[in-house]
């Protein structure tokens, strides 16, 4: 299943941290915006778990966006696609 994990955090410090917990799941597509795949509720469920020991409920905000297969074909970038090709899903180097 691919996320889109996107956050808002006003504190520099506890905004880094959340960035590198997330890049253990996935790739950061924007500044605050990560598209994660997890295969399964429990993977989903150990990084919200640690994402949320990371941030401030009172200040910060995250929002998680379960995206279906249809829904996933869909997805459509414009302008400068900074991913590089290695990260795409079936992209192997040998």
């Amino acid at each position: 299943m691919l996320i889109v994990v996107a956050y808002d955090i006003p504190n520099d410090r506890r905004r880094t941290k959340v960035a590198r917990a997330l890049t253990d799941y996935g790739t950061r597509v924007q500044y605050s915006v990560f598209e994660c795949r997890v295969d399964e509720d429990r993977r989903l469920d150990e990084m919200l778990a640690r994402v949320g020991q990371l941030i401030d409920k009172e200040t910060d905000r995250l929002r998680v966006y379960r995206l279906c297969g249809p829904c996933e074909d869909r997805i459509l970038v414009e302008g400068n696609d900074t991913i590089p090709a290695w990260e795409e899903e079936g992209f192997l180097i040998i």
